[in-house]
């Protein structure tokens, strides 16, 4: 057992700007908006802010005295508590996830802070370092690494759900970095540029408030829009002023991207301002997911998802994603560079003719019930409240053309041990699995369906929330298909 220390020093600014970020809003009401009130809620609110303030202060510098950590030949022991001392411990065997974090602030002390998720729930659902030095930070990192693979050599149910190494080692792989022309074609298909048009609002509003400039703002806009050149110039200007923020805002996102790999993980690094680097075991990927909204598909760029076992923390959507702008042969293709174990095929079944009829003509509920809220509300959008009827009918074909995609994007297939599903109408979604991966796998069928000869299957994989997959209206037989191919999952298993 390693001699137990004290938190990081810097540990204490870290805290005292906690503490100024969470009063920040009381502070601006109390002295600030209402410096000169002499109503009682805010006298008293002075005083009781201040005392709050005061001792938490003198409670981070008795936290920082008092509370210790120590790394033992199996766990972590964290001594808590100011007047009674609180001991607890946390097993490395049960760490899933170990993410780090490197903020402006963590940039500009020159630390970092590093997470050890566990899949327990309470207490000891993570150890966290929110203030450690780079080296200390790789030392309890190699640690618990070290340590759980001993674990997992006893044992090999235990799983390890992520890891991360902080340095580039020599067997590593290098797959992908964004060029220019990837942040480019990303900064469009986020519409991250969008997000200035309401900041500068915001701002303008504010300006006009603080200074009343409400008729300079008015006598303004007035004599641009007198002249016709103006008006040119101005939406020129407001146009590349919009491109600019929004590629600059996707590089300070996605510019320094990077996505490596060994024989054993995946390894991600975002962030330009605030670095965020963590990694992927293989061998818990339980899927992978491709999807393309409307814009990515007419920018030929798409998302992959990794789906793993376990839980990967709050910001789960950001982890599991290579990258969310990716050319789809690109996609494709680190698929097989990382995940040598997993195979695409591009041959798959569509569906048959009779489910785009029983598509067609199943009722629209979302339609209907629009059209009701439309009927009664009659909005009054440019003066054609008359004309409700108008958008009901635009919703109708909206309706109709997202079902004739959604046809025709739905393709599936059993290729050996994989499994493909398709789907998707404006936007879509590709799913590949390996059959020992599935843990649930069902089959329903409406009326209709039944009738038809069709049926709709949904497959779970182990996730944390866990992914349900589903794909409708495919043909019986193919359904008797995908059941005797998933009952060879026993022999897998055996095999294991």
């Amino acid at each position: 057992m390693t001699e137990a220390r004290r938190y990081h020093p810097v540990q204490i600014i870290y805290d005292l700007w906690q503490l100024i970020k969470n009063s920040f809003f009381f502070i601006l009401i109390l002295f600030v908006f209402q410096a000169g009130s002499d109503a009682w809620w805010v006298t008293y609110g002075k005083y009781a802010l201040l005392a709050i303030i005061v001792l938490r202060i003198l409670y981070i510098f008795l936290k920082w005295l008092t509370h210790k950590y120590a790394l033992t030949a199996t766990a972590f022991e964290l001594t808590e508590g100011i007047f009674s001392k609180k001991r607890k411990t946390v097993p490395y065997a049960k760490v899933q996830h170990i993410k780090r974090e490197t903020k402006l602030f963590h940039r500009i002390f020159r630390v970092t802070s590093i997470t050890f998720e566990t899949g327990s729930q309470g207490e000891e659902s993570a150890v966290t370092f929110h203030v450690v030095s780079r080296e200390e930070a790789d030392r309890l990192e190699k640690e618990v690494s070290q340590r759980s693979s001993d674990v997992i050599e006893v044992d090999e149910t235990e799983e390890t759900e992520e890891s991360e190494l902080p340095a580039v080692e020599p067997d590593r792989t290098v797959h992908f970095h964004p060029t220019k022309k990837d942040v480019i074609k990303a900064s469009f298909t986020s519409l991250s540029f969008l997000a200035v048009i309401p900041i500068g609002g915001s701002l303008l509003s504010k300006l006009e408030d603080t200074f009343q400039m409400e008729q300079q703002t008015e006598g303004f806009f007035s004599a641009i829009f007198q002249n016709w050149w103006l008006i040119v110039i101005s939406a020129v200007i407001l146009l590349v002023l919009l491109i600019a923020g929004g590629m600059i805002w996707t590089f300070i996102k996605y510019g320094k991207y990077e996505i490596a790999s060994d024989q054993e993980k995946v390894y991600i690094t975002k962030g330009v301002l605030e670095e965020t680097p963590f990694s992927i075991t293989k061998q818990n990927v339980q899927a992978i997911k491709i999807e393309q909204s409307l814009m990515k598909r007419i920018l030929g760029l798409a998302e992959v998802k990794l789906v793993c076992a376990g839980g990967m923390g709050e910001d789960s959507a950001d982890v599991n994603s290579l990258y969310p702008f990716l050319p789809v042969r690109k996609a494709h293709q680190l698929i097989v560079e990382i995940l040598r174990t997993y195979e695409i095929t591009d041959s798959m079944q569509r569906l048959p003719r009779k489910a785009f009829w029983l598509r067609m003509l199943t009722p629209s509920w979302f339609w209907i019930i629009a059209t009701v809220i439309l009927y009664f509300w009659k909005p009054d959008f440019l003066g054609l409240s008359e004309y409700w009827w108008a958008l009901s009918i635009v919703l109708l074909i909206l309706v109709v053309i997202s079902r004739v995609l959604d046809y025709k994007h739905t393709s599936y297939t059993i290729n050996d041990q994989f499994i493909q599903l398709r789907s998707g109408g404006f936007t879509t979604s590709f799913f590949l699995s390996k059959r020992n991966r599935l843990i649930e796998v069902g089959a329903s069928r409406s009326i209709f369906q039944k009738k038809m000869g069709l049926a709709s299957l949904a497959v779970v994989n182990r996730a944390k929330p866990v992914l349900h997959s589903t794909i409708a209206d495919v043909p019986d037989e193919w359904a008797d298909t995908f059941f005797a191919w998933y009952k060879g999952r026993r022999r897998e298993l055996e095999i294991r």
